[in-house]
């Protein structure tokens, strides 16, 4: 049987982030081919994840980056089983290494594209697979989205302190010297952190389910059915209008100034950036 020195466990644990002791079973098993024992390792993560399929990853990070030329911009959010877990610095490692893989990746979304990414000569999902390794913990990629300028606009992202929710929003302009103007960059990056904290279901009322605009109005129509048909007609429009001011981002009061909606406030900033602006997408992520 070959002998495992102590200098091959340190070399694995240092290539490997995992335990003395894993790394020397490791080792033993693979009878000291240090490749081999990086494949052990690796196995065992696969393990891991396959034996806590069923387990909820209700913690986690949402992670966000915008390329450097400005142009391109990610978000996604790395999920796992506990708190405690989610505040270990190899999982925030793999968090903020996650993001670099979906700006890379070349599909705007679809978890399996980051995944399967390559940078280094390393995929993410080998990234994965260690941590989970190292861990113990059932580990993976909630949520995934990268947006890509087609024409002239700017993509502003916010990130919460708790780093538990994040939004990524594409303004359009309708001059690119409006891009780097210093106000509406702002209002961008205000507009962002506005969605993070109201949760608007869509952009506009055209773009809500058609199924949740169904079901809101017969909620709606239950609650005054006693009254007369013309009136329950009537109540039931004025409250589907409360509902698309509350739930459709371009309707939403502004929270930093609720005497404004959320269109009024970037026309106002587009106009004194010398032209028009409007919102093209928007995504908010959450964990826990």
């Amino acid at each position: 049987m070959t002998e495992i020195s102590a200098a091959m466990v340190v070399k694995l644990r240092k290539m490997s982030g995992q335990g003395m002791m894993d790394c020397k079973q490791a080792l033993q098993e693979s009878e000291g081919d240090v490749e081999k024992a990086m494949d052990t390792l690796r196995k065992k993560g696969l393990a891991t994840l396959a034996k806590r399929a069923e387990r909820e990853t209700t913690q986690g990070m949402v992670v966000g980056k915008t390329s450097n030329e400005g142009k391109t911009a990610a978000m996604a959010t790395l999920c796992c089983e506990t708190d405690f877990v989610a505040k270990n610095d190899d999982f925030k490692t793999a968090a903020k290494t996650l993001v670099d893989y979906a700006i890379a990746c070349p599909q705007d979304q679809g978890i399996d594209n980051v995944l399967d990414t390559t940078i280094g000569g390393k995929k993410y999902r080998d990234i994965l697979t260690e941590l989970v390794s190292k861990t113990g913990e059932k580990t993976q990629v909630g949520d995934y989205q990268k947006f890509t300028l087609d024409k002239s606009g700017f993509i502003s992202t916010y990130i919460h302190f708790n780093e538990k929710v994040g939004t990524m929003v594409q303004i359009d302009v309708s001059d690119k010297s409006m891009i780097n103007n210093n106000m509406l960059k702002q209002t961008g990056n205000d507009i962002a952190m506005h969605i993070t904290a109201t949760k608007p279901l869509a952009l506009n009322k055209d773009q809500i389910d058609p199924e949740t605009i169904k079901h809101e109005k017969a909620i709606f129509a239950e609650q005054v059915k006693n009254k007369p048909a013309n009136i329950v007609e009537k109540i039931v429009e004025g409250k589907m209008s409360k509902f698309y001011a509350e739930n459709c981002l371009l309707d939403q009061p502004f929270v930093k100034d609720d005497s404004k909606t959320v269109s009024q406030v970037l026309a106002d900033a587009a106009k004194q950036a010398g032209g028009q602006a409007s919102i093209a997408r928007f995504v908010r992520f959450e964990v826990g």
